[in-house]
C-alpha cells in the first residue's frame, strides 16, 4: 500500500532541488512500512546496533547522539520530518551513535533490501538520496565551525535559521514560524553550553527583538538581523534548484 502522505515533506525537499517525476514519487511512498510512535526521551537507535532498515521520520523531532564514556552527551544533529535518521546505515553496518527522541515522533522503516532494490532501479533517486547523506555530512561540518569559532548567541541563531528552512523546505514551517519542543538541556547538547548559558542567550534574543519562544513555538521577528548574527549562510543545505 502507498504511503504518500507519510513521505510528502520528504519529497517536497527534493522537489526543491530536482524535478522528481510521478514514478519516483510512487516508488518513494512504496518504500516506506508501518508506522510506529515513540515517545520523547526514547532511543530509536542505539549505538552499536546492527539494522537492517533506515528509519524515516514522519513527524516530530529527534538528535543523534554520541556519549562520552563519562557519561556526557553531545548531540550532533537534529532530524525533523522528511528525514532519514540513519540512511547511512545501508552501507555502515554498525552504528557508531545513538539516535533520541526530542519529542514525541512517527516513524516508519525503509528495509534495508528495498532501499538495494531502489537504488538498481532508479539512479536518479539513488543520487537524490546520496545528497541527503552529503548534506547531512555539510551540516555536520557547519556544526563542527559554529562550535569551535562561534559565540553563544551566534551558534543560537544559525541553528534556528538552520532549522526554518530546513522544516519550511519539507512543508512544515512558515511564514517565520514553527515549533521547536526541545527543552533548553537538549539545546545545552546541541550548542554546547550549560542549561543557564542557553537560558541567558534566548533572554537575550528576546530582549533584542530577533525572536519569540514560548511554549516550544519560535516566531522570527527579524531575519536578516538574526542571520547576520549567526554568520548563516544557507547554501550548505542545497535547497536551492539543481539537478543531479
Amino acid at each position: 500500500m502507498s504511503q504518500a502522505p507519510m513521505i510528502t515533506p520528504l519529497i517536497e525537499k527534493m522537489a526543491r532541488r530536482d524535478v522528481i517525476t510521478p514514478i519516483e514519487r510512487e516508488a518513494l511512498a512504496n518504500l516506506l512500512g508501518a508506522t510506529r510512535r515513540v515517545a520523547a526521551g526514547k532511543a530509536l537507535v542505539e549505538p552499536g546496533d546492527r539494522p537492517n532498515f533506515s528509519t524515516f521520520v514522519v513527524s516530530g523531532f529527534c538528535a543523534r547522539f554520541t556519549l562520552t564514556p563519562t557519561g556526557g552527551r553531545q548531540l550532533t544533529q537534529i532530524n525533523i520530518g522528511g528525514d532519514f535518521v540513519d540512511l547511512h546505515s545501508l552501507l555502515m553496518r554498525q552504528m557508531d551513535h545513538g539516535v533520541v527522541a526530542l519529542a514525541d515522533c512517527v516513524v516508519a522503516p525503509a528495509a534495508h533490501e528495498d532501499l538495494r532494490r531502489l537504488t538498481q532501479q532508479h539512479p536518479h533517486l539513488t543520487r537524490l538520496l546520496w545528497l541527503e547523506t552529503v548534506v547531512d555530512a555539510a551540516i555536520h561540518r557547519q556544526w563542527l565551525v559554529a562550535l569551535g569559532q562561534q559565540n553563544a548567541a551566534s551558534r543560537l541563531a544559525h541553528l534556528i535559521c538552520e532549522l526554518y528552512l530546513r522544516l519550511e523546505a519539507g512543508g512544515i514551517a512558515s511564514d517565520l514560524r514553527f515549533s521547536l519542543p526541545m527543552t533548553q538541556v537538549d539545546l545545552g547538547d546541541v550548542l554546547g553550553l550549560t542549561q543557564v548559558h542557553v537560558n541567558r542567550v534566548l533572554m537575550d534574543l528576546r530582549r533584542q527583538g530577533l525572536l519569540d519562544w514560548k511554549a516550544g513555538h519560535v516566531t522570527v521577528n527579524d531575519w536578516e538581523a538574526l542571520a547576520r548574527l549567526g554568520q548563516f549562510d544557507p547554501a550548505y543545505l542545497r535547497l536551492q534548484n539543481d539537478p543531479v
